[in-house]
Order: structure tokens, then C-alpha cells, then sequence
């Protein structure tokens, strides 16, 4: 065991004071009630250490356990800093460890395996369904209701972060163990495979790496896929193990933030192999999405909310669900710390910061075009005239103007000091472009929707 470090002011402060409550759920997946002492201390824990706790106790124990943290009213002598990362708690986590067993009285066992990472919470029946992700949820739902059909493999999910991909994964590995117990699910995040792989190839155990995700299991979750191209033998182990599971008839669904053929450094044969299957994406939802979603999330944690709360949140939470799940927790705590009402007045004074950054800036509209056309930023300030740069900077500068009404001089100074005469001849040109080349059109009209999911304009 490692020795404590008395000097980590974050281990004193919010480490120490979390006790042993008591054990609840069944023998199978047991749920372990930590006491914290008020709301605060229970918002920043769940907020910043949860996962990492729950990782310690579970690989520890080598059971699936569930964390529950129950505010107990008992004082702590400790003064609050919150300078230190939560990563510093890494060298205390054997305290928490001994606390346990010595309340449990169990023995650490060897880590469990990544087929008992499933959270039971993500179900089909906990995921709200809008417009942005009525065919991704469907094609999960088709292929955890017949696992393996060759239409479905792989199933290829992408979308930006926050968006519901994680929840849709769990959801038909939940769904897949409910209905299919007999087979083995294996949830994994790209980045970890890509550890477990190295370290096998280091170790010279590749056989008994093949042998886990290939002879050992019968469904193959993996999340971020877009990390598997940072590393050849990485990326050719997974091409490898992919390609066993299809030939062998057994169901893979993949997540990405983007498409296969959008991730750099990929080979073409593992984009190939990626896009076989079939490729549902997600997108933002809309306000009413939004709006559906954050009432349910609001009664999961038992806060009510006035309709005109509900629809201010819903409002400002424009780039992912998890920034409007993140919003809605920061309420409930302010509110319960105050031992205030929620109302209109106090959530706008809570999140008004939030809510100027909700806003777009010339920088991120650049940013937008660069990544869809794929050059750089830097490329779109240059002076270069080469077609594949010309029309991305003319197009970025049409929805600047359009978006921010910036002046025709400030466009320019944004772009490395154009004249406003370039910038006028540049809103010209991609106004004859939307009406004569189809393709341009479409680029444009994608852009201006997701500007329009951050801005609501």
C-alpha cells in the first residue's frame, strides 16, 4: 500500500470526510451508500470524482457495484479548497479502499472484466428520442433485438460529444444481455483497447488479448473510436478483431464524434470495413427536444422546475445534452445550498454567465468551416488562392457576415487583413455558388444549422 500524502489538501477536503453507510441492491450488483456531510461536498463529488471511485471500488472488489452518495449532516473540520485537480486523490484511493473492507469485510479479487462496465441506468426506455436521433436509437433498438444480422454489422454511430452515443451503446448492451443472456457483451472505449493492446504486445501476451476480445466474448461495444488511428498495430489488431466478429456473425457497434472516413490517420481498409455496416449519426436536438429531455432529467433528480425555467435552460443549453444536464445540476445546488425556491430570476443569475457563452465568435465559425471542409484556420487567414482554400474562406466569411453582421473591414482584419473589397467580392461569389452548384449549397445549408443549434438564430 502506498503511504498517505498528508501534504494533498484535496484528499483532506473532500476524500476523508465520505463514510461508510451501509450496502443495499442484491448480491449480484450491490450498491454501496457513502455518507458525504452537506450538498456541496455530495455536487463536487459526483461531479468530479464519482467515476473515479466507483472505477477504484469495482476494479478492486472485481464486482460491478454502484455508488450512492447520501448527504449525512456530519461537520467536517476541513476548509474547502478547490485549487488541487481530482486527480490528486489517485494517491489516497487506498484509504477509501480500507474503509470499505473493513465495513464490508470482503477481500480484493482480480479486476473485473469490461463486460460488467454496462450501466444498467442507459436503457432505450431512459433515452429521449428527438428528430436529431430517431435513426440511431432505431437501428440500436433493430440491432439489440436481433444481434449479429449482417445489414446491421457493424453499426457505426458518430456525432459531436454530449450528444446520447455512450447512452445508446449501454442501451443495447443492456438491452442485449436482458434479452440474450447466454451471450457475452464486451464495452470498451477505444482509448482503453488501445492501452490493453500495447501493453500486451509489450508484455508478449497478444494471445491472451485475442483470446479476451475475440474467443471470449460475443458482442463488441466501442466507444471513441476515432483513438484507434493513433497507433498502426493498434489499428491493425482492431481491423483484426472487428473483421472476427463480423466474419463470425457476431454484433459490433461502434461510436465515433465523426465519420470513418473524417478520422485522420485511419487505413483505408479499417474505413472501409468501418462503413460496411450501417452509419446512423447524432445530431443536437432541437429546442423541443431539449425542452423533453431536461423535464425528464429534472424529475430522475427530483427538482421542479416552473415551465418558464424549463424553457430558459433549454434555451442557453444549445451545444450538447450534457452541458444541459451539467446546467440543471448547478441549479439544484445553488438552490439547495440557498435553501431557495427555483425560480426565473435565481436561475438566470445562476447560469447568466453561461448564458453570453452561448453566443458564437468569429473564431468558432472559422473553426466550423475548417473542420467541415478540412483544411485549417490558419489555412483560411492565408493569403493562398488555391481552390480547396478560396471557397472555404468565402464561404466563412459569408456566415460571419450573416451571423455576426460584422463589418466588411472587420471581416477582413479577421482574415489576415483582407481588403473589405475581397470580402464583398467573397459574398457575391458564394450567393452565385448556392444557386448554381448543388453541392456547395448542401455544405452551406449543413453549416448554418449547426451554427443555428449553438446560436438559435
Amino acid at each position: 500500500m502506498k503511504s498517505r500524502n498528508d501534504n494533498n489538501k484535496l484528499l483532506d477536503t473532500w476524500l476523508d470526510p465520505i463514510e461508510y453507510v451501509s450496502t443495499t441492491g442484491s448480491s449480484e450488483r450491490p450498491r454501496l451508500v457513502l455518507g458525504v456531510p452537506n450538498a456541496l461536498h455530495q455536487y463536487f463529488v459526483i461531479e468530479n470524482l464519482q467515476d473515479k471511485i466507483y472505477t477504484e471500488i469495482s476494479d478492486t472488489y472485481g464486482k460491478p457495484f454502484e455508488v450512492e452518495f447520501s448527504i449525512t449532516g456530519n461537520k467536517i473540520n476541513s476548509h474547502i479548497e478547490t485549487s488541487s485537480t481530482p486527480d490528486e486523490l489517485l494517491s489516497g484511493s487506498e484509504i477509501l479502499q480500507a474503509q470499505l473492507a473493513r465495513a464490508q469485510n470482503i477481500q480484493p479479487t482480480q479486476p473485473r472484466s469490461s463486460t460488467d462496465s454496462l450501466n444498467s441506468d442507459l436503457t432505450f426506455s431512459t433515452f429521449v428520442v428527438g428528430k436529431n436521433s430517431e435513426f440511431a436509437h432505431a437501428a440500436c433498438f433493430n440491432v439489440a433485438r436481433n444481434p449479429g444480422a449482417d445489414d446491421y454489422n457493424p453499426l457505426y454511430i458518430y456525432g459531436p460529444v454530449g450528444m446520447g452515443k455512450t447512452h445508446l451503446l449501454h442501451a443495447a448492451g443492456n438491452h442485449i444481455r436482458e434479452q440474450y443472456q447466454q451471450l457475452r457483451i464486451t464495452y470498451i472505449s477505444a482509448e482503453r483497447f488501445m492501452n490493453e493492446c500495447i501493453s500486451a504486445i509489450r508484455r508478449h501476451e497478444m494471445d491472451k488479448f485475442r483470446q479476451k476480445y475475440r474467443e471470449n466474448s460475443d458482442i463488441l461495444l466501442v466507444d471513441d473510436v476515432q483513438f484507434i488511428a493513433r497507433g498502426e498495430a493498434v489499428q491493425e489488431e482492431f481491423f483484426h478483431t472487428v473483421n472476427s466478429f463480423i466474419d463470425s456473425r457476431k454484433q459490433v457497434i461502434l461510436a465515433s464524434d465523426r465519420m470513418p472516413k473524417d478520422i485522420h490517420g485511419l487505413e483505408d481498409r479499417s474505413r472501409t470495413r468501418l462503413e460496411r455496416g450501417l452509419i446512423a449519426d447524432i445530431t443536437m436536438p432541437d429546442l423541443e427536444t431539449r425542452i423533453a429531455i431536461l423535464r425528464y432529467k429534472a424529475e430522475k433528480f427530483n427538482v421542479r422546475l416552473p415551465e418558464d425555467v424549463v424553457n430558459y435552460i433549454a434555451r442557453i443549453s444549445k451545444r450538447s445534452i450534457r452541458e444541459l444536464e451539467g446546467n440543471l445540476k448547478k441549479v439544484k445546488m445553488f438552490s439547495e445550498l440557498q435553501g431557495l425556491p427555483i425560480d426565473h430570476e435565481l436561475v438566470k443569475r445562476i447560469l447568466a454567465h453561461h448564458e453570453t457563452q452561448s453566443t458564437i465568435s468569429v473564431e468558432e465559425i472559422m473553426k466550423l468551416v475548417a473542420d467541415h471542409f478540412k483544411v485549417r484556420v490558419l489555412d483560411l487567414k492565408s493569403s493562398t488562392r488555391a481552390k480547396p482554400i478560396v471557397v472555404p474562406r468565402q464561404i466563412a466569411m459569408y456566415l460571419i457576415k450573416k451571423f455576426l453582421d460584422k463589418s466588411l473591414v472587420d471581416i477582413g482584419k479577421s482574415f489576415g487583413g483582407k481588403d473589405h473589397t475581397t470580402v464583398m467580392n467573397a459574398l457575391e461569389r458564394v450567393k452565385n455558388l448556392q444557386a448554381t452548384d448543388q453541392d456547395i449549397a448542401k455544405d452551406i445549408e449543413d453549416l448554418e444549422q449547426r451554427i443555428h443549434n449553438i446560436t438559435g438564430v
